[in-house]
């Protein structure tokens, strides 16, 4: 009878532990497909981050192409600058009197202002009110 019972009771523990372990295997299946779900996840986000700074430094490298493509453009503004400024204010040229026309400048305010002729002051108050 006792051995009965003893064995009976192994046979119970053995079914406890076969259940239990087929059970904890069935929890670590499930965390390893989580787990791989969460990695194809990370991975993908890390593929599209790679992609992002792809795109960001070949912009950079485009904006530090656009720069120095300006950089040569405006290096030698300076230069003319100074010689505007440097120019003799009573010499205005026409596209200033222009620009006095299109203001509504008279004739006489061009002759004086400008230096231009009466004639050329005439000339070009009807040239440039005309457009």
């Amino acid at each position: 009878m006792i051995f009965e019972v003893a064995v009976l009771l192994l046979a119970l523990l053995w079914a406890l532990s076969l259940w239990w372990f087929l059970n904890y295997s069935k929890r670590q299946r499930q965390l390893m497909a989580e787990q791989a779900l969460g990695d194809a996840i990370r991975d993908q986000r890390i593929k599209d981050l790679a992609k992002r700074l792809d795109d960001y430094q070949n912009g950079t490298v485009q904006m530090g192409e656009a720069l120095f493509e300006l950089r040569k453009v405006v290096a030698p503004l300076p230069d003319k600058l100074q010689q505007l400024e440097q120019r003799d204010p009573s010499n205005v040229t026409y596209s200033q009197a222009a620009k006095l026309v299109g203001m509504g400048a008279s004739v006489e305010e061009l002759t004086q202002t400008c230096g231009l002729t009466q004639a050329e002051a005439q000339l070009m108050s009807k040239l440039h009110r005309s457009s």
